[in-house]
């Protein structure tokens, strides 16, 4: 029998968290979860859950568009902002309710309330304190904001899935995945839309001819792009609109600032101060390879340790750890090969490594790359083209890089995902026949190499 109340005392109620304390439990383990927001983290409630949904909310403009070439005659659409937002809430209360049932019926006890480490094996939860054998940090991340004067003006993507009202003029900061992503949203959804990232091109660490196409993309759509410029301040004007000055001297007046400039692990009055946990420079918790700390009964999985800041990841980890501790499974998760999507318009999918890594891991590749017009658009009328492109290390003929920008690609590379993963190589490509007609298939007839590097 225990000394403890429980053997696992898991530190929020996300997706790494969810699985780590269910499968736990479900392999003997006692195991409570305390969580102060909401049920199923960042993704479930202010993540790719609800981003997904608001995507797919900003299609149908162009949809409407294309529709005229296929004989549909239609009037302008009229977007009710109110109707979205408050579908998307409803849905989300929904999954809500389905973490909350998944926790119960694997027997995981549910503490709401903020958790502070006291010990490396005490836990206080509202003045209660609760002992276990281990605890297990899996906080997440947090929106970071700019300090600069009239930060508190600007908004975060947390803020941006409960808007009140839709803006008429935006502003996004950033040249990450989630600010290239909101700014397809608010463009596709009928607002004047900016894009302003310091650098000279965003997507930074993603294939930089992806990149490019993409950028050509997302501004033929109507997003203003400027780059190599920041945001200095912003003032309130007694009209309710916000006045951003630029680093160039330039002023924009806008409805709405959004900055999506990095993300920082949750864990500020987390109480790590109370044990042996080091963080890294980069405000990450440092784990070993275990995901445990300096403080051996303390364990982190997540974002909060930086490693893969993806739903799929914070699963599998959680399902490692759940294994290696409870199951004597030791089991490690494979970062190798894991796909990604951009959820921007039009979509990026990924997996492998971009041109810039292969070259320099001294890797001589051969690169094959196409770039067409989907099928659909040759009567739609839009503009939009897709692109693909197949990294194939030399040596061995081993594709070790996948890349795609175009509609569904991340539905498509999902699959070339299990493919690379098995080591499929490029004579296993030329040899699959494709589906007919589908934009997928160009990934088996791209014959001949565009360049060797």
């Amino acid at each position: 029998m225990s000394n403890y109340d429980f053997d696992l005392f898991v530190i929020g109620a996300g997706s790494g968290g969810v699985r780590a304390s269910r499968m736990a439990s479900q392999f003997g383990a006692k195991v409570a979860v305390a969580e102060d927001t909401y049920l199923g983290g960042t993704c479930v409630n202010v993540g790719c859950v609800p981003k997904k949904l608001f995507v797919y909310g900003s299609h149908f403009p162009e949809e409407v568009e294309g529709a005229a070439g296929y004989g549909w005659k239609a009037e302008a659409p009229k977007f009710d902002w109110p109707t979205l937002r408050d579908n998307k809430n409803t849905e989300i209360s929904r999954l809500n309710g389905i973490y909350g049932n998944i926790l119960s019926n694997a027997g995981v006890e549910l503490i709401q309330g903020r958790a502070t480490i006291v010990d490396a094996n005490t836990v206080d939860v509202g003045g209660k304190h609760y002992s276990a054998e281990r605890i297990l940090i899996a906080t997440g991340g947090w929106p970071k904001i700019p300090q600069i004067p009239g930060a508190e003006h600007i908004i975060s993507s947390n803020e941006a899935f409960y808007m009140e009202e839709f803006p008429k003029r935006v502003l996004v900061l950033g040249g990450g995945y989630i600010a290239v992503e909101f700014a397809g949203i608010f463009n596709g959804l009928g607002a004047d839309t900016e894009l302003v990232y310091r650098g000279p091109l965003f997507l930074r660490g993603f294939d930089k001819e992806v990149r490019e196409f993409t950028a050509n993309e997302v501004a033929q759509k109507g997003v203003k792009l400027s780059f190599d410029l920041n945001i200095e301040a912003v003032e309130k004007l007694p009209s309710g609109e916000l006045n951003v000055t630029m680093t160039d001297g330039s002023e924009r007046v806008v409805d709405c600032v959004m900055a999506a400039t990095g993300r920082a692990p949750k864990i500020a009055g987390l109480g790590l101060e109370n044990t042996k946990v080091s963080v890294n420079d980069n405000g990450t918790v440092a784990v070993n390879e275990d995901y445990q700390t300096d403080e051996p009964s303390i364990y982190a999985i997540g974002d909060v340790i930086g490693r893969m800041e993806l739903t799929p990841v914070a699963l599998a980890e959680g399902m490692a750890l759940a294994k290696t501790l409870y199951n004597n499974q030791p089991t490690k998760v494979d970062y190798d090969n894991i796909a990604t999507a951009v959820f921007c318009q039009p979509n990026i999918g990924t997996v492998g490594l971009s041109e810039e890594e292969g070259v320099a891991r001294g890797i001589k590749l051969r690169v094959y790359t196409s770039d067409f017009k989907h099928m659909k658009h040759t009567l739609s009328g839009l503009s939009e083209r897709t692109f693909m492109k197949l990294l194939v290390d030399d040596a061995n003929d081993r594709v070790v890089g996948c890349h795609m920008v175009g509609q569904d690609a991340g539905e498509i590379i999902q699959g070339i995902a299990i493919a690379m993963k098995a080591g499929a190589t490029k004579a296993d490509f030329d040899g699959t026949i494709g589906i007919h007609p589908t934009a997928a298939e160009e990934f088996v007839t791209m014959r001949e190499a565009t360049r060797t590097v």
